[in-house]
């Protein structure tokens, strides 16, 4: 019986010393400082919710959260960095649309969206917003609809690029009201954005955050936002869905996610502290200021989130024949 019990010790201790570190060590998270990874240049929506989440997380825990940049490649850098780090709760990203949304749904891309990743938890998001050039003779959907149908190919509308929420946005809605509006893709919001103020392009699917300084001084005419709700910050703007177009419920999203097979143990106390954090009427405020909705969610339900986001966008890539290299 001795030498049973003995034999049965030492088999654990060896198991216990084949784990690897990160095992052992995850009662004791955060003992060292984690990373978020930021799958863009400094500035932008995607890298004020990564530091604004940081600083939280930070005081939250007692331990430093600090965002590290990684663009290059429409976050597809970052999201391999992360996809294939270890699950030690040390390396987590600041996913977004575009990288666990648009781009797994357009193209061909080197990580898993889903299998690759540990959702974590959901911050929010903000709605994208059709706008047109003050120059337009149109004041509403409906006039705009009538406008295209009766000058086609006559409106332009740009975009962050080919692939994009901004590019998908107005696909979809092209497709709902059976209208053509010449596509003008950019790199990046800023120069789409400038060219529609100098009236190079008529129409963009902008996210409202960068549109609405513009929308404010009058230079852009704010005719209908995606979601299922009016945006505070724009009452007297519609939904698509009120107007009856159905389906314009995407969003520019934003939210933590981690490597493959995170504890858990570490998953949970994450999502709480992020879920209380969202949720406390200071930072709700300070992100609503930022046109961003909060929208707390389990892992599960951030998780199917995700899956759904893919899946709608492909839907739509699909019927409109959308070829994106």
């Amino acid at each position: 019986m001795e030498r049973r019990q003995a034999l049965k010790t030492l088999v654990s201790g060896i198991g216990a010393l084949a784990l690897p570190s990160w095992v052992t060590a995850q009662d004791n998270w955060p003992a060292k400082p984690v990373r978020i990874v930021a799958p863009v240049a400094p500035g932008g929506g995607v890298d004020l919710v990564a530091r604004t989440m940081a600083d939280r997380l930070t005081k939250a825990f007692g331990q430093s959260f600090i965002v590290e940049n990684q663009s290059g490649g429409g976050g597809v850098i970052a999201s391999q960095t992360v996809s294939r780090a270890a699950p030690d709760g040390y390396t987590l990203m600041l996913g977004y649309v575009g990288t666990h949304g648009t781009n797994p749904a357009v193209r061909k891309v080197p990580y898993d969206a889903v299998k690759g990743f540990t959702p974590i938890g959901m911050v929010g998001g903000t709605p994208n917003v059709l706008v047109v050039t003050p120059a337009l003779p149109v004041t509403s959907v409906k006039e705009l609809v009538d406008y295209l149908k009766a000058n086609p190919g006559k409106v332009s509308y740009g975009t962050a690029g080919p692939g994009t929420l901004t590019h998908l946005v107005m696909e979809q809605f092209k497709e709902t009201t059976k209208t053509f509006i010449v596509h003008v893709p950019y790199r990046g919001i800023g120069p789409a954005i400038m060219d529609v103020l100098g009236g190079q392009t008529q129409a963009m699917f902008p996210g409202l955050a960068a549109a609405l300084p513009h929308i404010k001084a009058g230079k852009l005419k704010p005719l209908a936002v995606t979601g299922t709700s009016r945006h505070r910050l724009l009452p007297d703007v519609p939904t698509l869905d009120e107007l009856g177009y159905k389906g314009f419920d995407g969003v520019q999203w934003y939210g933590i996610v981690g490597p493959p097979n995170l504890p858990p143990a570490i998953v949970s106390r994450l999502n709480t502290e992020i879920n209380r954090q969202i949720t406390s009427p200071e930072l709700k405020e300070k992100l609503s200021s930022e046109a961003l909705e909060t929208m707390p969610m389990t892992p599960e339900q951030f998780g199917t989130y995700i899956r759904n986001d893919i899946a709608k966008w492909s839907a739509l890539v699909k019927v409109r024949k959308l070829v994106i290299e």
